[in-house]
């Protein structure tokens, strides 16, 4: 029987592991991440889906610690896989693979290489995205490509519309490689590194919406960190506003002499650098979301705000 340790996290995790399960890979360990009390849990739970399976897990702060890599040599394990594990793998331990180490990847690489891939590629207002499955390497995201499955990202789609294509995307990759994996006989593409481009994590800062931008750039970056990420924030009347969801209207031409906020016909828009006008869906202030009424009895129907992150009163 074909043996795979793996390490995961997250819904990508929960299936790609119950793909493993499918095809009838043993699994004598899985390692995953005790949930972090500071951050929103809105994904489904790897240990939980172990756990119903009987299959031996633990959390280890550092998965590369030598005694972790020798409780894993003394399962001589076929295979190892990472399905959204957040933390690298080092040589010492993807050597331990006698047929090779996989990462599942959330972007069309050598695209959008790193960290959060889908978040980005939302914020960079790509049409087009998917799932990876790749060799491990020492260099993350730079191994051979073993699949690919693309899936469209619409205009009005936000981060976690994408991620959940994304991970339907992961298992129909998984599920249609792991039995050429196992046979010996995955085709294995080198990736074409200056073609795409490494990202870093991202930060709730990271979301200040500059009012400058033109309104593609700031529709895209209001989706891209949509919740359950951060969100988008900004400030009216020096209040901490999150905005939540915009839509574009290329129909509309902004008539201020710089960005502003202004409220017409019942409903809430803004202008952003480039003239161009988004509505905004969903404004929230002080953890309230507020109406477009609401919002023009506080601030009042026009507000004019400078070529800066803010709103003034």
């Amino acid at each position: 029987m074909t043996s795979a340790v793996v390490f995961a996290y997250h819904n990508v995790g929960v299936r790609c592991l119950s793909v493993l399960l499918a095809h009838g890979v043993d699994i004598p360990l899985l390692l995953t991440h005790q949930d972090n009390p500071q951050e929103t849990i809105w994904f489904d739970s790897v240990a939980q889906l172990a756990e119903l399976h009987g299959i031996p897990t633990i959390t280890p702060d550092d998965a590369n610690a030598a005694d972790i890599v020798a409780r894993i040599a003394a399962l001589k394990p076929d295979f190892l896989f990472s399905f959204y594990y957040r933390q690298m793998l080092k040589p010492a331990l993807l050597a331990l693979a006698t047929r090779g180490a996989y990462n599942l990847h959330g972007s069309l690489l050598p695209k959008y290489r790193g960290r959060v891939p889908v978040n980005w590629a939302v914020i960079h207002g790509e049409r087009e995205t998917g799932a990876t499955l790749h060799e491990m390497v020492e260099k993350p995201d730079a191994g051979r490509i073993v699949g690919q499955q693309a899936v469209p990202i619409l205009p009005d789609d936000t981060a976690f519309d994408v991620f959940n294509k994304v991970t339907v995307a992961a298992e129909m990759v998984l599920d249609s490689a792991l039995p050429q994996l196992v046979a010996g006989a995955a085709p294995h593409t080198p990736q074409s590194l200056a073609e795409g481009a490494y990202f870093g994590g991202r930060k709730p800062a990271d979301g200040r919406i500059d009012w400058r931008q033109s309104a593609e750039s700031i529709h895209n970056l209001v989706r891209g960190v949509a919740p359950p990420y951060p969100g988008a924030h900004t400030e009216i009347g020096g209040k901490p506003v999150r905005i939540l969801k915009t839509l574009r209207q290329p129909n509309l031409s902004g008539e201020l002499r710089a960005p502003g906020l202004f409220i017409s016909a019942g409903r809430c828009y803004v202008q952003c650098g480039n003239g161009a006008v988004l509505r905004l869906i969903e404004v929230e202030i002080e953890g309230k979301l507020l109406s477009p009424g609401e919002i023009e009895r506080q601030f009042g129907a026009a507000i004019i705000f400078p070529p800066n992150s803010s709103i003034p009163a």
